[in-house]
């Protein structure tokens, strides 16, 4: 039995150590028995290839350092998706944009005066001399018993059809964004392709605002918190300065995308063939770039545009939280926070709409030695002279009711073959809209709320734990 045991344990080898993700120990004693153990599960630290274009760098492993054909494929694709998307929104911009800059006064559902009697002619044309009338020509000299050319028609009213250009859109045939994009695309001089005007110039200034405004806030942080101060969170000045500093910097792209939407698209009757023809003439004729950037009409609005949006959005879901009286939190309660997003976006736009109507307003008025834009809705013949003017204009001289119904005046002679209820109309019944040009001021609200409601569900169906840092909006 010694002998036979010896033998056996002279035959007995250990497991090869090349299959042994764990370092062999000697055996403590002879008579132990040898216990194969599987290894423990190894899992790869290297990410999973990138399939959608490779479009995170920050996939790339540390010690490889920086590829360049990555980076390049990342920057490309990122200029791709986010032109695709500008140009999917770009309808429902320009739409909302052009009836932000469409004059529409009071008197345009006035009676078409080619429906006027024969014997009011003359008083109506010895009346017109006196009047101040809207249409007449701000920059012209006045001609005392001087008649207009019988080559250029007087225009007594925006509804006029023989007295109309022919690449203006009809004043008030549009009451929303949906309206005026089938207006645009219906229209002879423009069509569907005029929706995309300025895609360019919109797709340039997103990808710059995008890129740079998280650099110039952490620049911003970096140098004006030192790094040994503890901060919860940065102070709020910061994302607002950081808007503020690159909305200014971006203020000329803005400026030539409001004016390459709003001209005429027919090539006959362009200012503007293009953005980089549209800065050189702005910067020629309009006073550089101290006209460009320093004009009052120009600076003050953009201040506040660029200012107003971030500082509205960071106080009032802050607010609206507060006032329910809970203590919600953006980490603690993401969807209460959420709502209080959506509400604080909502009542923000009551706000901050007006501010950039007004600044649309004034970006389409020419100064200098530039002659006036072409546009293809109805512009206001007579400049504004500043911020709180064009509040005070659109709010007196304009009205609110779209789409426009013209009332055709009737003649004398079948005045007594009508109805005395009908010949005479109350003025109520025309609606206290008429009367206001308040609505002038909300142009696109209805498209700017329905945009922030989807992306909110959108982000509370999707369950993404990263928050964007603002709402997206057309």
């Amino acid at each position: 039995m010694t002998s036979s045991s010896a033998s056996l344990r002279g035959l007995y080898s250990d497991p090869s150590s090349a299959w042994s993700f764990v370092p062999s120990t000697p055996p403590a004693a002879s008579n132990s028995t040898p216990q194969y153990s599987p290894p423990p599960p190894q899992w790869s630290s290297r990410p999973a290839h990138n399939s959608i274009f490779d479009l995170s760098p920050e996939l790339a492993h540390p010690s490889d350092g920086i590829d360049p054909v990555h980076l390049l494929q990342t920057v490309a694709a990122s200029a791709i998706l986010q032109y695709i998307s500008t140009a999917v929104a770009m309808p429902w911009e320009v739409g909302k944009l052009l009836l932000q800059v469409q004059w529409v006064p009071r008197d345009a559902g006035e009676p078409d005066p080619s429906e006027v009697p024969e014997d009011d002619d003359d008083d109506a044309l010895s009346d017109s001399s006196n009047d101040d009338s809207y249409f007449a020509d701000p920059n012209a000299t006045p001609h005392a018993g001087v008649s207009a050319q019988p080559d250029e028609p007087v225009r007594r009213s925006v509804l006029e059809a023989g007295t109309r250009p022919e690449y203006i859109i009809p004043v008030g045939s549009a009451n929303g964004v949906w309206g005026m994009m089938r207006r645009v695309g219906r229209f002879r001089g423009e069509g569907w392709l005029a929706l995309w005007k300025g895609l360019l110039t919109s797709c340039i200034t997103e990808i710059i605002s995008t890129t740079f405004q998280p650099m110039v806030r952490g620049v911003l942080q970096a140098v004006l918190i030192p790094r040994s101060m503890v901060f919860y969170r940065p102070p709020m000045f910061l994302p607002i300065l950081s808007h503020l500093i690159v909305g200014f910097i971006l203020s000329p792209l803005d400026l030539i995308r409001t004016r390459l939407i709003v001209q005429s698209f027919s090539s006959r009757h362009l200012t503007y063939t293009g953005p980089f023809d549209a800065l050189s003439r702005i910067l020629r004729e309009e006073g550089g770039l101290q006209g460009i950037y320093l004009h009052p009409h120009l600076l003050i609005p953009t201040i506040i545009d660029n200012t107003l949006p971030p500082f509205v959005s960071c106080v009032l879901p802050g607010l609206l939280a507060s006032y329910v009286g809970a203590q919600i939190t953006e980490d603690a309660n993401p969807i209460a926070w959420g709502f209080a997003e959506l509400a604080g976006s909502c009542l923000g736009l009551l706000i901050t709409l007006p501010f950039e109507t007004v600044r649309r307003r004034l970006q389409v008025q020419v100064r200098g030695t530039a002659k006036p834009i072409k546009g293809c809705v109805e512009l206001r013949p007579a400049p504004y002279n500043g911020v709180v003017d064009a509040f005070w204009h659109i709010l007196t001289e304009e009205r609110s009711d779209l789409p426009i119904t013209p009332q055709k005046r009737k003649r004398r002679l079948s005045k007594g073959k009508e109805r005395a209820g009908e010949d005479q109309s109350p003025p109520e019944e025309q609606g206290w809209m008429r009367s206001t040009g308040i609505g002038q001021l909300y142009r696109g609200l209805g498209m700017r709320l329905a945009a922030s409601v989807i992306m909110f569900a959108l982000a509370l169906f999707s369950g993404g734990d990263e928050a964007d840092g603002g709402w997206a909006e057309l």
